[in-house]
């Protein structure tokens, strides 16, 4: 069978997570994401995982090396996997794409939510250091990191975009149709 291969992509809080571990949990998806290198390099120098912190380390590998460093690094780890369903968790920029759609059976999944929505969703998850106590006025300055600037481009290139401004079953309805269409399609 053809492997499924989900780039999962939003803006902050709006579900790349709980898709993922969704996914994780009912599919038993291998799952990669591209903040966990980051994440590892930040803990390695001993430096707090923030969200400011993580920006700039992106943006310094992507300065120094290429624009697609961690897409490249992504697209190796997925070439390996064996699984039959993985997920891309945090694509954030064109560029990934255009790697990562050289892998057979990508495609990407834009999940969408209000603005009001995803604050009240990172303040309850406390993911970063500095998510918890954050004002909705920092929330919105999240927005303008580089980090952040492309991904509502990503949006209008996806191959689905999910409605995630409902409860979870809502969310898990809308993935378990995706995971549906490609196996159909994919068995003719």
């Amino acid at each position: 069978m053809a492997k499924i291969i989900l780039g999962v992509a939003s803006q902050i809080a709006a579900g790349k997570g709980i898709t993922t571990e969704y996914l994780k949990k009912s599919y038993k998806a291998g799952t990669y994401k591209f903040s966990n290198v980051l994440r590892d390099l930040l803990g390695r120098l001993y430096l707090e995982n923030s969200r400011e912190n993580l920006s700039k380390l992106s943006t310094a590998l992507r300065k120094n090396f290429s624009e697609d460093i961690l897409a490249k690094v992504i697209y190796e780890d997925v070439k390996k996997d064996e699984r039959e369903i993985i997920v891309v968790d945090g694509v954030r920029r064109l560029a990934d794409i255009v790697y990562l759609k050289k892998l057979p059976g990508f495609r990407l999944v834009f999940i969408d939510a209000d603005i009001e929505k995803r604050y009240q969703r990172i303040i309850l998850r406390g993911e970063n250091v500095d998510d918890k106590n954050k004002s909705f006025e920092q929330f919105r300055k999240d927005h303008e990191l580089e980090t952040e600037l492309q991904i509502a481009d990503l949006k209008k290139v996806a191959d689905v975009v999910v409605d995630n401004n409902g409860n979870l079953e809502d969310l898990y309805k809308q993935v378990d149709k995706i995971i549906k269409e490609i196996l159909e399609k994919n068995e003719k």
